[in-house]
């Protein structure tokens, strides 16, 4: 992974690092690497995940096809933007 500091922003290229490490996983894969897991518990994990990823996917699929109501978009006013500090 590899992110260029560009005029000397170091806290951007931080923000765009973690970001990039957030999309690909690595935060939740170090977590979840803390501790040793048994052969059987990664086994009810990984079919837990798989069952969630099935059940998004049939949300999904239902909503295009009309069959259940999306749920509200949220409007751009009442997203409000980070704090900035000096």
């Amino acid at each position: 992974m590899q992110v260029f500091v560009r005029d000397n922003n170091v806290e951007q290229a931080l923000r765009v690092l973690k970001k990039k490490m957030q999309r690909e996983g690595v935060f939740r894969e170090m977590r979840r690497r803390r501790f040793y897991e048994k052969p059987s518990e990664e086994a009810a994990r990984k079919k837990s995940d798989a069952v969630r990823r099935m059940r998004k996917l049939a949300r999904k699929q239902a909503i295009r096809d009309g069959l259940i109501a999306a749920p509200p978009r949220k409007k751009r006013d009442d997203i409000k933007p980070p704090a900035r500090t000096a």
